[in-house]
């Protein structure tokens, strides 16, 4: 190998290190699913009285995977702020670190990072149904497969968009419209 051949080599090795050490691409984009999965499955335990909830899109891009569930429960506006309260305290006591706060009062959202890299959202978003996304951080491309999480609502299979929020809580959905869902 001549030395130039010896230096890209080097230089390759170098930057791959540099991933290795930062704690970068030491898992697949499945692992990160699986860990993505966790995330969110462990934040939806914490909420007490539970919510139900439907996947999200599963996404990727060049070196990241996103996994998503949205609450099929409905969360009116007086019980937003507790609910966002409850998964903020849920984050911190993991030792997530908080990023942002959206403070809107019709659509509040916190934003947090794991200490492993990975990127959690909670939305708020129309009629009070609220979005959990994680985002990973940059890891080995591998196949991505359906999150093995169960969800806890019914999602027509045929269904082209999640809809809005239709399940009735006497707890999170205590002042929401009667009309804007019914059921436990």
């Amino acid at each position: 190998m001549n030395s130039r051949g010896l230096a890209v080599v080097l230089f390759i090795g170098a930057l791959l290190t540099g991933c290795m050490e930062k704690g970068e691409k030491e898992m697949n984009m499945q692992e990160a699913a699986d860990r993505a999965d966790g995330i969110l499955d462990e934040a939806l335990t914490e909420i007490d009285p539970g919510v139900r909830w439907v996947h999200g899109p599963t996404t990727t891009g060049s070196c990241t995977v996103t996994r998503r569930r949205a609450v099929m429960k409905i969360v009116s506006a007086p019980r937003r702020g507790s609910f966002l309260g409850v998964v903020d305290r849920f984050w911190r006591k993991s030792g997530y670190r908080i990023t942002a706060v959206n403070n809107d009062v019709d659509f509040p959202a916190i934003y947090a990072k794991t200490q492993d890299g990975f990127q959690v959202a909670l939305i708020v978003a129309d009629q009070g149904q609220v979005h959990f996304d994680v985002d990973s951080p940059c890891v080995r491309r591998s196949e991505v497969a359906d999150s093995t999480s169960r969800a806890t609502a019914f999602l027509d299979p045929e269904a082209e968009l999640i809809p809005r929020p239709d399940i009735h809580s006497d707890f999170w959905s205590a002042g929401a419209s009667e009309a804007a869902g019914a059921g436990s």
